[in-house]
Parts: C-alpha cells; structure tokens; sequence
C-alpha cells in the first residue's frame, strides 16, 4: 500500500500553531473548502498543482490557492518523509504576494529546521 502525504503545522517554540489558529479564524465552510484542499494536497503530494497550489520564484517554498471572496493562502515546503510542513497562511490582497508573508514563512522555516537539528542555519 501507497503511504499518503501528511501534513505538518508549524509550531512556535511555545507550541503555537500559527497555520492552524489562522484556518480556525474562518467560518464553517471557509474552513470546510480549507480541509478539502489539503487532502487534495495529501491524495496528489508533489504533483499537486495549479489551479490549488504554486511554486514561489525563487524559493523552495510553495503557496497553497484557496481562491474566492477570501483569497487565501497557505505557504508551506514539501519535506523527505512524506509530509508537507504549513508555515504561514494569510489572505492574499494583491497581485502578488507581499514579501512579508514570504520573510515570515522562510523566518518559520529557518527557526524549524533550527530546532531539530539543534544548530541555527
């Protein structure tokens, strides 16, 4: 049997999770078309593409596209074992995404990878 992609929310070094505080804010059936879009991303891993999700230029960070009256997005990485970590999620108001929503993912990104390998990057 095939193992599925899992997801991973970031968490803070106070055990906060940013991604899932954000998905919680909305109402039912925003959250609703949230989940269905991430067991998208679980059922497809890697090959999980437009229109739901998109590489960002120049980082090996992806954005998960909830798109409607919302906009959202949910930036994350694919990691070795399988899983997708959620690092940041936000409500996309422009064309393109403000460089704050992506120095806070890769600042997520770097504090992670930080904690367990025990060595700031």
């Amino acid at each position: 049997m095939v193992k599925k992609w899992s997801i991973v929310y970031y968490k803070t070094r106070s055990n906060k999770s940013p991604v899932f505080d954000f998905i919680q804010s909305f109402d039912i059936k925003t959250r609703a078309r949230i989940v269905d879009t991430l067991d998208i991303l679980k059922e497809f891993g890697i090959n999980f593409n437009l229109p739901y999700s998109k590489k960002l230029t120049g980082i090996d960070i992806w954005e998960i596209r909830i798109l409607g009256k919302n906009n959202l997005r949910i930036l994350y990485i694919a990691m070795a074992n399988k899983s997708f970590l959620l690092l940041h999620g936000f409500r996309k108001k422009k064309n393109r995404t403000d460089r704050y929503e992506i120095e806070t993912a890769l600042k997520r990104l770097k504090e992670y990878k930080s904690r367990r390998s025990g060595v700031a990057i």
